[in-house]
């Protein structure tokens, strides 16, 4: 189950990368939860699939130095990364974008039920991103 666990958030992040939102979507149970650092919850993946719209229109990134942990029984996972972006269109409550690269620690937390992708917690900085663009 570990290693199943480890492939399984291994492909959703591969499937970040390569910008590939509907491998992303398929990898989710059907009770999904998104938990956004410093923003709301949504629920399924009708509300993922909007929010993954709006991030390719708003960023370009990609992850680096992805380190992906497990708990014994593959029920929880972690992964500890680095995001290296683009500011392609002004996000509403943020600073005006204007191309500004950063490149922003970061992680994320996730809860596996049947095989699936049941909840994603993500963090990084605010404040550090913040101030990279400003």
């Amino acid at each position: 189950m570990t290693a199943q666990t480890k492939a399984l958030i291994t492909a959703y992040y591969d499937a970040f990368n390569r910008g590939d939102t509907d491998a992303m979507e398929s990898l989710l149970h059907d009770d999904f939860e998104h938990h956004v650092n410093e923003g709301g919850v949504r629920h399924g993946k009708q509300g993922f699939a909007a929010f993954n719209r709006h991030m390719s229109e708003t960023y370009r990134e990609t992850l680096t130095d992805m380190v992906v942990m497990v708990s014994d029984d593959g029920s929880r996972g972690a992964a500890q990364f680095v995001v290296n972006g683009t500011y392609l269109r002004t996000d509403p409550g943020l600073p005006e974008a204007r191309g500004q690269s950063y490149r922003l620690p970061a992680g994320a937390f996730f809860a596996i039920k049947n095989g699936q992708i049941a909840q994603v917690t993500t963090y990084y900085n605010l404040a550090d991103w913040i101030r990279q663009i400003s």
